[in-house]
């Protein structure tokens, strides 16, 4: 999970390369927009799947929490068989994890399915789904980090509205499970406003909000890790980026590896598409050793401010203990200014 650096590699910035459309066309090798498709709606006592399409976990006990954590939440578990599973670094096979994951899908008994971690490995899993499937039974997705590789293909491949939020071995303090709660159980539809706890201190410092580029925007949210985003480049896992608001987070990731990325973004053309852009955290995102480097808020200047369309940084999404859990795909309405956003739409079937 704190590691994105196999994702990006020469092999995916040549593939980059390849998509180098003019200025206000959709990227090449896109997927065509499809119809967006809701999830069915979760409720107490319901059976959730957990599931793990990335990396293995060497803790078992990590996979008992996160077992106890659902039904904690008032849900009942199935686990799907290669939970536990290790090849390598991965949770098994390419095959194992992908008919863990389709599985979960088809079966009628689950409601929802939960990715037990990210680390890395979920890209090697899209070209094995099935997304024909997946539109057949509909249903809630939910995971972050490595898990924005499904996120994407599941929106550009069939649509589905997915969650971006707590795996299932992370912390489920009770802002997260409130966020749950509130989320799947209530449908309530949300506005994002980070918390405005001060703790001890006479300002503000934690979750604070800072305006790049002000004004509001909708849209539909796309995006996750800005790494493992920027990996689908050249593939038909890649969103559609036009009028949509771009929402990124990452970890472990040096100011001039996310200079390098958001390059990326910028010469395929995703950038001049996007309404709005909400950055989350950029956990342990700090300058190397060596000649120096440019700050972060320099480099989100440079991307953000000439695009012209509102734009804030600090939402509570990425690798941090509290988090929002939010719709990839679904409509939104962002303040730049305010450094809110709130859903438009409910996000399930009615």
């Amino acid at each position: 999970m704190h590691s994105r650096r196999n994702f990006l590699g020469t092999a995916a910035l040549a593939a980059s390369a390849l998509m180098l459309p003019l200025a206000g066309h959709a990227p090449a090798f896109a997927a065509a927009p499809r119809k967006r498709l809701l999830p069915l709606a979760l409720n107490p006592g319901d059976t959730v799947g957990l599931v793990s399409p990335s990396a293995a976990t060497d803790e078992p006990l990590d996979l008992q929490l996160a077992r106890e954590a659902m039904e904690a939440l008032g849900l009942k578990v199935k686990v799907a068989p290669h939970l536990a599973a290790r090849r390598g670094h991965l949770a098994g096979t390419d095959a194992e994890r992908a008919g863990d994951l389709n599985a979960m899908f088809a079966d009628d008994e689950v409601k929802g399915i939960v990715c037990a971690r990210g680390g890395s490995g979920a890209a090697r899993l899209l070209p094995l789904l099935d997304y024909a499937a997946i539109r057949r039974h509909p249903k809630i997705l939910l995971g972050y980090s490595d898990i924005t590789a499904l996120h994407n293909a599941l929106l550009s491949q069939a649509g589905l509205v997915s969650f971006h939020g707590p795996i299932g071995i992370g912390s489920w303090n009770a802002f997260n499970a409130d966020q749950f709660r509130r989320v799947f159980f209530e449908r309530e539809q949300m506005e994002y406003r980070n918390s405005a706890d001060k703790g001890d201190e006479l300002v503000q410092r934690r979750n604070r909000t800072v305006t790049i580029t002000g004004g509001k925007a909708q849209g539909e949210l796309v995006g996750g890790n800005l790494s493992v985003l920027v990996a689908l480049a050249g593939s038909p896992y890649l969103p559609d980026f036009r009028g949509k608001i771009l929402f990124l987070e990452d970890v472990s990731e040096a100011p001039y590896r996310i200079d390098r990325m958001l390059s990326t973004l910028r010469l395929m053309g995703a950038l001049d598409q996007v309404a709005g852009v909400i950055f989350g955290e950029c956990t342990d995102c700090d300058p190397g050793n060596g000649y120096g480097s440019l700050t972060l808020p320099e480099i989100f200047d440079d991307y953000f401010k000439p695009l012209k369309v509102p734009v804030y940084r600090g939402a509570m999404i990425g690798h941090i203990r509290q988090q929002f859990i939010v719709p990839v795909g679904g409509r939104v309405e962002m303040d730049a200014d305010a450094g809110t956003f709130r859903m438009l739409e409910p996000v399930f079937q009615r």
